[in-house]
């Protein structure tokens, strides 16, 4: 009998947690303010870690073009796209465009070998907890967003580009 009750407060226990997990997802999805970041709208500032292990903030690129890609290892379209930003990237460099590439929480191991793997010469930036991410609030990847010298959104782009689309993307943030 006294074990019958236990199960039972346990089970109880369990389903309310259970209810409040979900009660609080559902709430935080639709009834907090959650903003895009759009085009016009000033770049949310961040500070994330290199492959190096430097720190690099969004901030301290004012005066450059920063082409800002949220990307993964697993994604398809991400890895038809890299080679495309790295000729990219050579060529605009010398034109004041940055390039940041922010990888959404994978292990440094996983990252590591996918940019070996591809030969990427510009900056990989690591989003282990995914506030970048959330701030920016990315739903699919890849998303990227084209910032000016002022660090005011120009455009937001999701989904794949052709090498074409990224060098007339680059070209509107040369400064």
């Amino acid at each position: 009998m006294k074990n019958k009750r236990t199960r039972t407060l346990i089970r109880i226990s369990l389903l309310l947690i259970l209810a409040s997990a979900i009660g609080f997802t559902l709430y935080q999805n639709f009834f907090t303010d959650k903003t895009r970041v759009q085009a016009g709208d000033q770049a949310p500032d961040f500070v994330l870690e290199d492959m190096s292990g430097n720190k690099v903030q969004l901030s301290e690129l004012k005066g450059k073009g920063v082409f800002l890609n949220f990307w993964g290892t697993w994604c398809k379209p991400c890895i038809k796209e890299m080679p495309f930003m790295e000729r990219q990237y050579n060529y605009f460099k010398n034109y004041g465009v940055e390039t940041l590439a922010v990888n959404i929480a994978e292990s440094d191991v996983a990252i590591e070998s996918f940019v070996k793997r591809h030969g990427l010469t510009f900056t990989i930036l690591k989003d282990k907890n995914r506030d970048v991410t959330d701030a920016y609030d990315i739903t699919p990847i890849p998303t990227t967003f084209l910032i000016d010298k002022n660090g005011k959104v120009v455009k937001v782009i999701t989904g794949s580009m052709t090498e074409r689309d990224i060098a007339n993307n680059m070209e509107l943030i040369k400064p």
